[in-house]
């Protein structure tokens, strides 16, 4: 019989409702979410009720706690996987963070639901049940952390909630996902070939900002994140990573403090990259120490920087070409 652990953290999936309408998100223990689904038969199923949060009252305290929630459940040799069940608006973020710093072959899946456990068309049975299967499955072992939603299986590197209410609500734009679940059976279409972890142990994980550039942005945010104690910042811009020429001063100063700012583009697909030579371009960030981001999205960007400096990896910039 494989033996998997599920950690419950709150969210949708674990929601009650309340008056007019409106949902108490993360109500329901972890074994009364159990209780309320089919879980498949063959399995010996270990609930963890650790949080029961809205997943967007989730810091990254709150992550490390997971984090070690997994590896207590993993330092038994008989568990086969682990499941946790998390909100879906920072399901994407909290999932990275996991990927970057746990180190197990074996599968460690994150699922939630986007709509709640009482209304029609719930998807909170069928989510969590396809969980469980992936996290069983040896198909599945040496390739991070996976989330599983709507019956697709997705590396949390490149996921994303791209709906707001919609069933399908997480895609992997331009990577696709690594397979489906059908009826029970996995299906496994292709893996990542590199998985990255670093060691952060007791270390606070520090403040890392991220700020939006639109026309005529100034430094006024960037700043604001100097002057909050922010240890890292990620710059969301444009196109092949472009940001307003009024924002540069302070992009200056904030890298004079030693402050590590990363570059990322607003782009759904495509890498940033020194395509241009005016002042706010990519080739002029970089040259001023700006780390250019590659194909991360500020959120996963943000969660690597912080997870980098708390590591206190020095190369940071040959750390986000992997």
């Amino acid at each position: 019989m494989k033996k998997i652990s599920l950690i419950t953290t709150g969210g949708t999936i674990a929601s009650k409702e309340m008056s007019k309408g409106l949902l108490d998100s993360g109500a329901l223990s972890g074994d009364e979410l159990a209780a309320l689904c089919q879980l498949p038969d063959g399995f010996d199923i270990k609930v963890i009720d650790l949080f029961r949060k809205p997943s967007m009252h989730i810091n990254f305290d709150m992550m490390t706690e997971i984090k070690k929630a997994i590896e207590k459940e993993l330092e038994d040799k008989s568990v086969t996987g682990v499941v946790v069940t998390h909100g879906t608006d920072s399901l994407e973020e909290t999932a990275y963070f996991l990927d970057l710093t746990t180190n197990d072959s074996r599968p460690i899946v994150v699922t939630g639901s986007q709509r709640s456990p009482q209304e029609i068309g719930t998807d909170v049975y069928s989510n969590l049940r396809n969980s469980i299967f992936v996290a069983a499955n040896e198909l599945l072992h040496d390739v991070g952390v996976l989330v599983v939603f709507n019956e697709r299986i997705y590396s949390a590197r490149y996921v994303k909630k791209v709906h707001a209410s919609n069933l399908q609500g997480f895609e992997s734009f331009g990577y696709g996902y690594l397979g489906i679940i059908d009826n029970d059976v996995v299906s496994v279409y292709q893996k990542p070939i590199y998985h990255e972890s670093y060691e952060v142990g007791g270390n606070k994980i520090p403040r890392v900002d991220i700020i939006k550039c639109y026309t005529g942005s100034d430094g006024l945010f960037i700043d604001a994140a100097v002057h909050s104690g922010a240890e890292g910042i990620v710059l969301e811009g444009v196109g092949r990573g472009q940001v307003t020429p009024y924002m540069l001063d302070s992009i200056q100063n904030a890298l004079e403090k030693g402050i590590r700012i990363v570059m990322t583009t607003s782009a759904e697909e495509g890498k940033v990259y020194p395509a241009y030579g005016y002042l706010g371009s990519a080739h002029d960030l970089r040259s001023r120490g700006v780390i250019l981001g590659e194909d991360y999205d500020s959120k996963k960007a943000r969660i690597k920087l912080a997870v980098l400096l708390a590591n206190g990896k020095r190369d940071i910039e040959q750390a986000f070409t992997l």
